[in-house]
């Protein structure tokens, strides 16, 4: 594999926007990676008296890593899935890997916000927020694969779609962190609204940026002749054209520019959240308390009719 600035037709040279582009990404996913190095040496460490077993907090630093992992391999090897294109000449650039790659990347970081939500629905006692945690990672599977019959059919309704999803699954992590709001105070009610705050803009960015652009290139494409499925799988995996013009990757730059970077501090940061669950419980406001006493009187002097 060779990493160089030549291409098939051209050099990607400094002056090149895409260049710096590239480079930009590719010191970021550097920060990201020792970012999770550091967590992963600040949070891992054995529980006392447990025989050497690891504390809960191992399956959100492995998923976490598989995020991270995934979007710096994605950054240092660019390329937009339906158009085939790439920046650079080797067999990893090839569809087929790299969205293998990002597909296992984003089932992880959403079973992240599951597991997150889990927890704090789970402390506040909040069913919205229980509930909200259950249908995350099966609505990012079904988005998955419409990903996946866009790239291989090249159909871009495919991916409108799968961001369609996207936004709904978000839509649902907001209500259910919103439900946590009057549950909490202090530094946690801060960072739920934080929370909440990059959620609605990445909603807005989907729906007034990502699915139009997707609907748009479906529209003019539509009519056009379409791969089957089995021909798709042969051409992801055989065919990837090198590209360093400008006009060819405008419109990937600021959606990859994006996940590629907040997205993934936004999966360290659930990491760290989660870290402290054991401080969260005093951070309850005295209503939720309140309200979860009466619910488990509530639950305990109930007639159990099936006894």
């Amino acid at each position: 594999m060779s990493l160089e600035w030549r291409a098939r037709s051209s050099s990607l040279a400094w002056s090149n926007p895409l260049a710096w582009w590239w480079g930009l990404l590719t010191l970021v996913s550097g920060v990201n990676i020792a970012g999770w190095f550091l967590l992963y040496g600040q949070l891992h460490e054995p529980e006392v008296g447990s025989l050497g077993r690891t504390s809960s907090i191992e399956p959100m630093l492995l998923l976490c890593a598989a995020y991270v992992f995934g979007c710096a391999f994605r950054s240092l090897l660019p390329r937009a899935d339906v158009q085939r294109i790439c920046l650079f000449d080797t067999w990893l650039s090839s569809v087929v890997v790299g969205r293998s790659v990002a597909t296992v990347a984003e089932v992880c970081f959403a079973a992240q916000w599951a597991i997150m939500l889990h927890q704090l629905g789970r402390i506040s006692e909040a069913d919205a927020t229980l509930n909200a945690a259950w249908v995350i990672v099966p609505l990012i599977l079904i988005a998955e694969c419409f990903s996946w019959y866009a790239v291989l059919t090249t159909n871009y309704l495919g991916n409108a779609i799968e961001n369609s999803i996207w936004a709904v699954a978000f839509g649902v992590v907001g209500i259910g962190l919103c439900r946590l709001l009057p549950a909490f105070d202090g530094l946690v009610r801060v960072v739920l609204a934080v929370a909440i705050t990059g959620i609605a803009f990445y909603l807005v960015f989907l729906m007034t940026v990502d699915v139009p652009m997707y609907l748009g290139r479906w529209r003019v494409t539509d009519g056009g002749t379409l791969l089957r499925p089995l021909e798709g799988l042969r051409d992801v995996s055989t065919r990837w054209v090198v590209t360093h013009d400008l006009a060819e990757w405008k419109e990937e730059i600021a959606w990859m520019t994006l996940y590629f970077s907040a997205a993934v501090w936004a999966s360290l940061a659930l990491c760290v959240f989660y870290s402290v669950e054991d401080h969260l419980p005093r951070h309850r406001t005295e209503a939720a308390v309140v309200s979860g006493a009466s619910d488990a009187v509530a639950l305990i002097g109930k007639p159990h009719i099936w006894r």
